[in-house]
């Protein structure tokens, strides 16, 4: 069991939904109606909140907690438990796809060379794909990264993650979370980083044109030497 599914239940706490985000979004959604593709979509809440607004919402996550939530909470959205890199047997159309939180990190450079011409193929001519991830640029000069600690129920919990063993090849995501001096779980998983330069070629190759690139969703600057984050917006050509 991943630590996704025992952390299901703390999700929304140390993940609200953040509106510079749901702003940052629907700026890239046609103006009325439009069909959007949440790529690990946890929970649901953002899938949930753009469903509500008359959006065409669909949701996947591997995690099947994560996915009995967001059905649950949001029964108009549709929410499927899968593998991103099965999201070929998809047969919609999207005006939209994204994914935030880092998601797109957990996949190999194979897999996402596999993948993007897939997302083309799911979105509509000159639609839009987001992502969230870490700038790599920026953390693979260093040998160790350690996110602010995050206190959660009030203080008597703590969710802690780090990236250990960085290189160029794989990055270790350590996470763990504590009740005082009890361990409530502690796993760690690989990260494939991939630096800037690394993102434009592939998706060129796969028929995105880059049309943003960011720190943060609240479009600062982006700075490949300093920047922690990175929000990259591709444009799929009109003609594919």
């Amino acid at each position: 069991m991943s630590f996704y599914s025992e952390f299901h239940k703390q999700y929304e706490e140390a993940f609200p939904l953040r509106e510079e985000v749901i702003g940052f979004l629907r700026n890239h959604f046609p103006k009325q109606g439009g069909a959007i593709l949440d790529l690990g979509c946890g929970p649901g809440h953002y899938c949930g909140r753009f469903q509500q607004e008359g959006f065409s919402t669909m949701g996947i996550d591997l995690d099947e907690k994560m996915i009995e939530a967001a059905r649950k909470r949001y029964p108009d959205a549709r929410f499927e438990c899968m593998d991103m890199n099965g999201i070929e047997t998809i047969t919609a159309k999207f005006d939209t796809i994204y994914s935030i939180g880092n998601v797109v990190a957990h996949i190999t450079p194979g897999q996402l060379h596999t993948l993007l011409p897939v997302i083309s193929k799911l979105l509509h001519p000159g639609g839009d794909w987001i992502f969230q991830i870490v700038n790599w640029d920026y953390l693979l000069t260093l040998a160790r990264y350690t996110f602010p600690v995050k206190p959660l129920a009030g203080g008597t919990i703590t969710f802690h993650r780090e990236y250990e063993d960085i290189s160029e090849e794989l990055v270790t995501f350590h996470t763990f979370m504590q009740s005082e001096n009890k361990l409530l779980f502690d796993e760690r998983l690989p990260l494939y980083p991939l630096r800037s330069d690394d993102y434009l070629k592939l998706h060129s190759a796969a028929g995105f044109h880059p049309t943003g690139l960011y720190a943060d969703f609240n479009k600062k600057e982006y700075k490949k030497d300093a920047d922690s984050g990175a929000v990259y917006v591709f444009r799929k050509n009109a003609l594919k």
